[in-house]
């Protein structure tokens, strides 16, 4: 049987389809990059905020022409949609088959072969391990590792947990082994990943958690050099431990992605976040003393319900005395279920749309000086192949780009060897733009790297699609 996987949303969504396409592939089943030629199609959705909510749909329904035009029999729906509408859905589109929400994917290969899934012990929550099969859908050199799953925290404007469940952990050694079998198959960059990966270990009583993993991983030994990153730090989590776990390891990249979401002390209130602007600024401030050349990335809603002039003025103030690195702003979706719903003062569209353009003016002004001054400077990239656009330039990134949310710099020259994906060299920056750099790629100082692909990974990194619509994944600009 041939299965064609799409799969919508963020790199957690990403590790649930690949971890499904591992599944079926260990049964036997082929997986195809064509979805005309697909037996079966399954969509892994997401639901966070309206536009994720439409391209789901959009997407079930372009798929669902592939069962009239096409080899496809069934066609699986899975992901956040199936937890917030599977009603609906079963009611509203006679074209799915079968659906199957987060915590259901171990009867993904039950439901492509149309047999009756046993039925899961009642509350249980999915997290798989390192010894369960999963076909890589990222490039060769790049790789997640879903770290922990569901979340605790009481955002209000937030539905995840109503659909994740609460926080859970991966055990220790069986994210430790995942890590050294990836960077064994050549995988250069490892990018851990969860809703809070800073409360990692905190439902098992392990203290400083994340911090403790991160030293774990630092210490693989591998052929060549690499890169572990985490994602998504709750600000209150980020220890003193974890900034020094960070600053000592030369593998562990300078990078810190926590999403702060605004800065004004009233609308976090509402938000149920708590802290306020002048305690982010002195956390960022300590950041920067204990990690020397660290990159900070947060992001922010515009126009949360109750956010007055005065509250968007002091976003606008600590967007400009923070300095970030990176920041993506997105406009607030008022999601039926979420906390938020309810709450009064309602900001309309116009403003909200109004409040992000003047957020995102002021972050360019910060981005273009910074990047003025990388000018001259000689920083280490991953290379990432050619790119998209033109054949005339290829793409690589530094260790302060995250995959997929940062971009990328451009080269446009390079000395020596002809560039390969996956390699790490020495990249010299000889233009700057508002938020893109471009360089000259100096001559390699290590061998290549030959990477070997994981069974099944080239062909279902062509199939799948990565929409980035996760507050913590809209790109920077």
């Amino acid at each position: 049987m041939k299965v064609g996987f799409i799969s919508l949303g963020c790199p957690k969504n990403l590790v649930d389809s690949e971890v499904m396409m591992g599944q079926l592939a260990a049964r036997g089943h082929q997986l195809t990059v064509q979805p005309d030629e697909a037996d079966v199609l399954v969509v892994n959705t997401c639901s966070f905020i309206d536009p994720a909510k439409k391209e789901s749909v959009d997407t079930i329904l372009e798929m669902a022409e592939y069962k009239k035009t096409g080899r496809a029999k069934r066609l699986v729906v899975a992901g956040c949609l199936v937890e917030r509408y599977r009603g609906d859905i079963e009611k509203d589109m006679p074209e799915v088959d079968a659906l199957i929400g987060t915590n259901e994917i171990e009867k993904i290969v039950a439901v492509c072969e149309g047999i009756e899934p046993e039925a899961a012990p009642p509350g249980d929550l999915y997290l798989y391990s390192d010894s369960t099969p999963r076909v890589l859908a990222t490039p060769r050199h790049f790789a997640y590792i879903k770290i922990a799953e569901g979340c605790d925290h009481p955002c209000t404007f937030c539905v995840i947990p109503q659909y994740r469940g609460k926080f859970r952990s991966r055990r220790f050694e069986s994210v430790v082994s995942e890590a050294t079998r990836l960077f064994s198959q050549g995988v250069r960059e490892i990018n851990l990943i969860g809703q809070d990966t800073t409360c990692y270990g905190e439902d098992f009583g392990l203290k400083d958690g994340l911090a403790t993993l991160l030293a774990r991983l630092a210490q693989i030994e591998t052929p060549h050099q690499k890169w572990v990153r985490f994602l998504y730090a709750y600000p209150n989590r980020v220890t003193q431990k974890l900034l020094d776990t960070l600053a000592e390891h030369a593998s562990l990249v300078k990078y810190i992605d926590m999403p702060l979401q605004h800065a004004s002390a009233p609308v976090l209130k509402r938000m149920k976040r708590g802290a306020s602007g002048d305690i982010f600024l002195k956390l960022i401030e300590r950041i920067r003393k204990t990690i020397p050349g660290v990159a900070i990335r947060s992001s922010f809603i515009a126009g949360f319900p109750g956010e007055t002039e005065e509250d968007f003025e002091t976003l606008c103030q600590f967007v400009e005395a923070a300095k970030l690195d990176r920041l993506g702003v997105f406009s607030y979706s008022d999601e039926d279920s979420s906390g938020s719903f309810a709450l009064d003062g309602k900001v309309n569209g116009r403003t909200i749309a109004s409040r992000k353009r003047k957020l995102m003016a002021i972050q360019r002004k910060i981005s273009k000086k910074r990047n003025k001054g990388m000018i001259g400077q000689e920083l280490p990239v991953l290379v990432e192949g050619l790119s998209p656009d033109t054949d005339l330039l290829w793409n690589a990134r530094l260790s302060t780009q995250a995959p997929e949310i940062d971009g990328v710099v451009m080269i446009n020259d390079f000395e020596g060897a002809e560039p390969a994906p996956g390699q790490m060299r020495l990249l010299r920056i000889t233009e700057a733009h508002d938020y893109d750099l471009i360089g000259t790629l100096l001559a390699p100082t290590e061998p290549d790297v030959v990477l070997k692909a994981a069974p099944g990974q080239a062909m279902a990194a062509s199939l799948i699609n990565i929409s980035p619509v996760m507050p913590n994944q809209i790109p920077v600009r």
